[in-house]
């Protein structure tokens, strides 16, 4: 059995060799795969006192179509799973999930904060949900100004966060938010907030303000 990230990663590799070579006892209607319009790259991090936050962060793997996204998602821990204090990030290929890369200087992120028994209940359904939003252009005229997400798995709550590339674009922040909570299937009595990423950069102890909410 895979002991971290990078032998999962390994495996996933090995087994799609072994389908390739096997290629020939399928029909031809079953080897089309389904590009995506986007590539989208996985991260992972995970906190290492010998190194800095930026070279904890590791580029795992890229895909362009729906069948090596889930072959990824299917051999890989789930969110839940992993380590406290790690994160899984997803981001359109050329972007790093940091605040200072140039398309996510100007954006923010719609935040969901999660208690500590949600991780057993929502955690796992929410991240895929996520993911499924984004390689499947579910924002409509404003995917593109979707620039990925975070999962933050932490001891006190876990954390997931949508970011986009446009924190004074009103109107796509808001429909991306409202496609967000429609899809999660999140209550009106549950309110997710939008902070912005320059606001977040600058905070001194206190809690990064809402921008937007619903």
């Amino acid at each position: 059995m895979a002991t971290n990230i990078s032998e999962e990663i390994e495996e996933i590799d090995r087994k799609q060799n072994t389908e390739v070579a096997n290629i020939s006892e399928f029909p031809p209607e079953f080897l089309i795969k389904h590009p995506l319009q986007n590539t989208w790259t996985l991260w992972y991090y995970e906190p290492d006192r010998n190194k800095t936050w930026e070279e904890s962060q590791r580029e795992i793997t890229s895909f362009d179509t729906a069948e090596d996204f889930w072959s990824l998602y299917n051999h890989i821990k789930t969110a839940s799973e992993l380590r406290q204090g790690s994160d899984y990030s997803m981001f359109k290929q050329g972007i790093r999930p940091m605040w200072e890369d140039d398309q996510n200087k100007c954006g923010g992120r719609w935040l969901i904060n999660l208690e500590k028994k949600q991780r057993a209940t929502d955690l796992d359904n929410f991240w895929l949900e996520i993911l499924l939003c984004m390689i499947g252009e579910a924002f409509n005229e404003y995917s593109d100004d979707v620039c990925g997400a975070v999962v933050n798995v932490r001891t006190k709550g876990d954390k997931l966060g949508v970011w986009t590339s446009n924190a004074d674009c009103a109107d796509s922040v808001m429909e991306i938010g409202r496609k967000l909570k429609e899809r999660l299937r999140i209550t009106s009595k549950t309110t997710m907030g939008y902070q912005v990423h320059r606001d977040t950069m600058v905070k001194a102890g206190s809690q990064t303000k809402n921008t937007y909410t619903l």
